[in-house]
């Protein structure tokens, strides 16, 4: 039996802010979580925000937009909701999870030239990256 923890990013469409946050924890808890993203709705993984996690070393460009239903039997011990969306139409785990919340800006929703697009992709990717690096410190630190 695996003493491995399960944590699950939950955002509207599982296709930015899940992904980014997804891509970081699988990162930084290798050896000490199952990490699992999802969404109340499914968008598809967002090809830039594949890009900027490219340029920042972690490759996502495997990883697929999954609803939230589909892990309703996994126990998580942390679910992270990334949108207030999701926390407002996230069904209710029947579990002893810690859930935390953090309201990311939608990368999806920038407007201007693509280089302004992308500029918005990377301000969140490091933000994300950042609450990354706290949880993982916070809660998975020995």
């Amino acid at each position: 039996m695996s003493d491995k923890k399960n944590v699950l990013v939950l955002c509207t469409g599982n296709s930015c802010r899940s992904q980014l946050m997804h891509g970081y924890l699988e990162q930084l808890l290798t050896s000490k979580a199952m990490v699992y993203s999802a969404g109340v709705e499914t968008h598809g993984v967002n090809p830039k925000a594949i890009q900027v996690m490219q340029e920042d070393g972690v490759d996502i460009s495997h990883h697929t937009s999954n609803h939230v239903d589909e892990y309703a039997q996994v126990p998580f011990s942390y679910v992270i909701t990334v949108c207030d969306n999701a926390r407002e139409a996230c069904p209710v785990f029947p579990s002893s999870a810690v859930q935390l919340h953090h309201n990311f800006p939608d990368p999806a929703k920038a407007t201007g030239t693509q280089d302004e697009v992308l500029g918005q992709f990377r301000s969140v990717r490091n933000q994300v990256k950042d609450y990354a690096q706290k949880f993982a410190q916070q809660y998975f630190s020995n």
